[in-house]
């Protein structure tokens, strides 16, 4: 489709079980793109189309479908509203230039309505709510809706209405007449015109100063509204019996901005930054935001939002900086797990392409015209972990192959080797992140692995200032090995970076300057293994300041376990002692449960720092507290909240360990030594 204004590009963001997906089924069957109704339910929806999804009733990536309606091209974007897998959602927000919060009318606002909400804020998106599920009984709109303004802001306005028998939808753009429970249509047009003309300052004047304004003077105002934010509309929806899809569609190709009149996309390459327009004889700029592989052939295909340029099966395509650039081969529209090929892709549309192995979430693809990056919204920092076994021995090399795949896919999944335990370790936000993961490789490529907790990052480091000297001395006929050092230690910043603080402070010619990396690298090889218990050191500085070589036998390898043994005999003088990872936790709990949270988290060594008052009779608790007392939180709070209860953490900063707690793992360590030799 050539024409770039007839195109739309909208995400559906929100909670859990607020019926996104059902949305978006609902939309490809009542414009003819599908031909029966998909359910999430009946586990024919074309949205979730992985094994895993269709098993748990609920989106884990996010995936790309497309129709036709009046002549418009739409890219929807269905994202998981788990709080578990709110990665991908986040990734996608970037693809679009409209952002669909769906809010179940039963649940109400809940915590990744939020999140997701500021996020597109942040992004000053615009935004339109959608209340689905309108059939649900004894919903009290008028309280929804007043909590939706209270959480929103008061910009939120009906732009249409259900009508009293429940299967009819009451339009409040144009419209002032029909009969609603909630609210008199001609209200809810006078709220909603209000909003919409403190975009234009002109109109503003005329309907202050009760100047009749017209249809079209609307309409035409309408978009600049809803990018400003003047506006919010609240449409009203019931996915499942197909009752108000289309006046959601009405709104979305009339007053949705297009890729043309959307605030464009920007490239930013240190100080410089490249404005994007939505030009399909402009340079090539295109964002890759999804990756997904084929539940059944494992191929890999990249999801790739054009914002600029023109791209064909012989463009020469760079990625990020590279300096080869690759065929993309075949242009593919998805359709969930469907692809048709397309003859070019064109600004202003979402294409894919496949088996291009290169590419990673976040790259930008272009044709050497362009340079930088485009900024992403941040993920949350996966802080839940596993260690991993194979279940079968020889299966660690597929398993590592394994890993990396659902790596490119999920920007919340982490894998890596820890150094001291040499366990295999995955993080990511939640038991049921993992374990779907977990399956999701099971499942894709029959590997299973055993899973246990993993070990808690803790750090070491020093609180005094010591002087430290060790002479290595190795005669055994032939030539011989010497080096000595002389070296002082002393605290650095708490989680200073980078942890090493290094200085050489040798004069005279001591030691020869030859010799300073083989030092450098026998202290580096003590901060990683540690003095007190194995763990990794930081915050510590060290300065070399004297020491005797020997013209024949001195070698690299004598000053560098001179310099280990130095740095060795300065840390047993200088008290170490043992740091742990603090988290910023933040709880979400009913009213009712707060006592029994803040308390909990009390005795876990937390520290609250905070209360918020959310609508819904819910509380935001902010609390600093050892990941070792929450490793394994989720199962606590759903038991102690009956399931009503979420949470994040991200990393905050180390602090000292207590005593009587590093006594404990110093036991542990020196027993796994003993054991172990």
């Amino acid at each position: 489709m050539a024409n770039i204004e007839k195109i739309r590009n909208i995400v559906l963001l929100g909670h859990g079980g607020s019926g996104k997906t059902s949305l978006a089924e609902a939309i490809l069957h009542k414009t003819g793109k599908t031909n029966r109704l998909g359910s999430v339910d009946d586990k024919t929806s074309v949205c979730d189309y992985y094994d895993e999804e269709k098993e748990h009733q609920h989106s884990i990536l996010s995936s790309v479908v497309n129709t036709n309606f009046s002549d418009t091209l739409i890219n929807i974007i269905d994202t998981p509203g788990s709080p578990d897998f709110i990665g991908p959602a986040i990734k996608s927000i970037p693809a679009a230039e409209t952002a669909i919060i769906v809010i179940s009318a039963t649940a109400g606002v809940e915590t990744n309505t939020r999140k997701l909400f500021e996020l597109a804020d942040k992004a000053e998106m615009p935004k339109i709510i959608v209340i689905n599920k309108i059939d649900a009984e004894n919903v009290e709109f008028q309280e929804l809706i007043k909590n939706i303004q209270e959480t929103f802001g008061a910009q939120c306005r009906c732009a249409n209405l259900p009508g009293k028998d429940g299967n009819s939808i009451i339009d409040c753009i144009d419209n002032q007449t029909g009969d609603s429970t909630i609210m008199n249509p001609a209200q809810a047009h006078t709220e909603l015109i209000e909003s919409i003309v403190e975009a234009d300052d002109e109109l503003m004047e005329k309907y202050l100063a009760s100047e009749e304004i017209s249809k079209e003077q609307i309409s035409a105002v309408f978009v600049e509204a809803l990018k400003k934010g003047t506006i919010i509309p609240i449409v009203f929806t019931n996915a499942r019996k197909e009752i108000g899809i289309q006046e959601f569609l009405d709104i979305i190709v009339k007053y949705s901005p297009s890729p043309v009149q959307a605030k464009p996309a920007k490239l930013k390459d240190g100080d410089k930054e490249t404005v994007l327009k939505a030009d399909p004889a402009g340079p090539l700029a295109g964002l890759v935001f999804r990756i997904g592989f084929d539940p059944r052939s494992n191929m890999k295909y990249s999801s790739i939002r054009i914002f600029s340029g023109t791209l064909k099966s012989d463009t020469n395509m760079i990625c990020n900086d590279e300096k080869k650039g690759v065929r993309p081969g075949h242009i593919l529209k998805s359709q969930g797990a469907e692809n048709a090929e397309i003859p070019e892709g064109l600004a202003g549309d979402i294409i894919t392409l496949a088996k291009i192995e290169e590419l990673k979430m976040g790259d930008l693809i272009h044709d050497g015209k362009v340079s930088g990056k485009f900024e992403m919204p941040p993920v949350p920092q996966p802080m839940y972990s596993l260690a991993l076994e194979p279940a079968s021995r020889g299966d660690e090399q597929k398993i590592g192959t394994a890993l990396d795949r659902l790596c490119e896919e999920d920007p919340c999944f982490k894998t890596s080797r820890d150094m001291q335990t040499h366990e295999l370790v995955a993080s990511g936000l939640g038991d049921l992140h993992l374990r779907v993961t977990l399956e999701k490789m099971h499942n894709r490529f029959k590997l299973s692995v055993n899973t246990k907790e993993p070990k808690i990052p803790y750090r070491e480091t020093i609180t005094l200032k010591a002087e430290g000297h060790y002479r290595h001395k190795k005669q055994t006929g032939g030539a011989g090995q010497f080096g000595e050092v002389y070296l002082r230690v002393e605290p650095s910043e708490r989680n200073s970076d980078p942890p090493l603080n290094y200085k050489w402070d040798i004069f005279g010619g001591s030691i020869p300057g030859q010799f300073e990396p083989a030092i450098l690298k026998g202290i580096h090889d003590v901060m990683q293994t540690g003095i007190v218990a194995g763990f990794p050191l930081q915050d510590v500085t060290v300065s070399i300041t004297d020491g005797k070589y020997h013209p024949v036998d001195s070698k690299e390898v004598a000053f560098r376990a001179a310099g280990k043994g130095a740095f060795l005999d300065a840390l047993q003088k200088a008290k170490p002692v043992l740091l742990e990872p603090i988290v910023d936790m933040e709880v979400t709990v009913p009213a009712d449960n707060v006592g029994d949270i803040t308390g909990d988290l009390a005795s876990k060594r937390g520290r609250i720092s905070g209360q918020d008052v959310l609508p819904g009779n819910l509380i935001v608790i902010k609390a600093l507290v050892p990941l070792s007392e929450v490793a394994q939180y989720n199962s606590q709070l759903k038991s102690v909240t009956g399931g009503r209860g979420s949470y994040s953490m991200t990393l905050s900063h180390y602090e000292l360990v207590p005593p009587n707690v590093q006594q404990q793992i110093v036991a542990q360590y020196a027993k796994k030594k003993t054991e172990e030799e």
